[in-house]
């Protein structure tokens, strides 16, 4: 395996806000600073078609976004490197990146590996995602404002979401496939309390319908067998978050669900290795939380560097 004889203040593993927010910090703390990402730079959000809750920019779209933040990165000097992260390894005050084909040795790591948002697998939810079709309310429920949506999950998160769609849409069906809710049951008080969210249960979506954005869902209902049209702008997949972590499970801990523990000071249990933005365990996952993450963690390891 090539081992790059150069060695680097801070290794970047993804290519998402976090990392190349951590990699700007980095850079203009005098640091050399490389980015490993896997498949594509700037992350998740490059599929949403609008941003519009980023501090300072009103408006722009989620490629444009991270093209701005890789552009910036490394005209600051960072360098990039387009290779699928196999492990790490600790030699003491050198940390070393492994990858298919090379060694990058590093005095500091930051994992910035993101998540992947779990999805149904059903007919056109690819083909429509960024027209219709969402992984977050947040981002995308304001476009939706006055208009018909379906939520489709029963955990905390799909009921958060209904609660903050049911502010701005006409009317917000929250479709599950069981009975009742795993989530937190004073939010499915507060639900059913409102009188524009109705309750889909005993339900699973069979297919997304529409040419060049959503028009309509086709449900079925698992008890009585039946199948049948939901008309709706937009659907909102609130299934469950997926970490991609479990190359670092032998060097990093992490809970249950695979997220990397680490607090707001993003240290991770393991001296010199850092966790920044979606992939480490936190309540809230938007663009500033990973933004924030990238400069503590990225500050954390200049301030261990040094040390």
């Amino acid at each position: 395996m090539d081992k790059t004889e150069h060695i680097y203040d801070i290794g970047i593993i993804g290519g998402g806000t976090a990392g190349m927010t951590a990699a700007i910090y980095g850079q203009r703390a005098g640091k050399q600073t490389v980015i490993i990402e896997g498949s594509t730079f700037g992350g998740q959000i490059t599929s949403s078609p609008n941003v519009e809750n980023y501090p300072g920019i009103a408006s722009v779209s989620g490629s444009e976004f991270s093209m701005n933040l890789l552009d910036q990165a490394t005209k600051l000097g960072t360098e990039t490197v387009m290779e699928q992260v196999t492990g790490i390894r600790d030699e003491g005050s050198v940390k070393v990146i492994e990858t298919a084909g090379k060694e990058y040795p590093c005095r500091s790591i930051i994992l910035a590996t993101g998540v992947t948002h779990r999805h149904l697998g059903v007919p056109n939810e690819e083909r429509l995602t960024g027209a219709g079709v969402s992984y977050c309310a947040t981002c995308d429920g304001m476009f939706f404002r006055g208009r018909d949506v379906a939520v489709v999950g029963g955990g905390s998160t799909a009921l958060q979401d209904a609660e903050f769609l049911s502010n701005y849409c006409r009317k917000v069906y929250l479709i599950h496939r069981r009975d009742e809710f795993r989530g937190e049951d004073s939010i499915v008080k507060r639900l059913e309390g409102k009188e524009n969210v109705e309750f889909v249960l005993n339900t699973t979506v069979k297919e997304i319908i529409g040419n060049t954005a959503v028009e309509r869902l086709i449900l079925n209902n698992k008890k009585t067998g039946k199948e049948y049209k939901l008309e709706v702008s937009g659907v909102f997949i609130a299934v469950g978050q997926i970490p991609q972590n479990e190359v670092f499970a032998d060097v990093v801990k992490l809970d249950e669900s695979g997220f990397i523990l680490a607090a707001e000071d993003c240290v991770t249990s393991h001296p010199g290795i850092f966790a920044a933005g979606d992939c480490r365990t936190k309540e809230v996952r938007q663009l500033t939380t990973a933004a924030a993450d990238g400069a503590v963690a990225a500050l954390a390891a200049c301030k261990y560097i040094a040390e």
